[in-house]
């Protein structure tokens, strides 16, 4: 499993052009690592805003990933979960739809959340992104 995610951004042309004259003059390996590097400035000038929503949110921060075992397990229970994730929620391809949709009352990622087509489906009205 990938510990990255593809996003796509779209830049001014001046912008880029700045962010290529500083990739020539080495202080940038190359676009990407100009802009992760802007990124993870950004999220450490903004860390307590963070530290403090995700505790308000009661939010896990990270890798939150639910084996069918697991969620057999909170079905045997009887309990249902309420996913709040910042970072990558997963769940297990042999998870299946019905599974899923006894044991999950709703999911918020905040970040990525992999999952089966199937399980996605099935829980698409439970699912939000903020």
């Amino acid at each position: 499993m990938s510990e990255t995610e593809k996003i796509t951004i779209n830049l001014g042309l001046v912008d880029l052009g700045q962010v290529d004259l500083l990739v020539q003059e080495g202080f940038y390996s190359n676009r990407t690592d100009f802009i992760r590097t802007a990124i993870r400035n950004q999220l450490s000038t903004h860390a307590e805003v963070v530290r403090q929503t995700v505790a308000r949110k009661t939010l896990v921060l990270g890798l939150e990933h639910y084996t069918r075992r697991d969620l057999e397990a909170v079905r045997e229970a009887g309990e249902t979960l309420e996913i709040k994730v910042l970072g990558l929620a997963s769940i297990d391809d042999d998870v299946g739809p019905e599974l899923a949709l006894a044991t999950i009352d709703s999911i918020v990622v905040l970040g990525a959340l992999r999952a089966s087509p199937a399980v996605k489906s099935a829980l698409s009205g439970r699912i939000r992104s903020s």
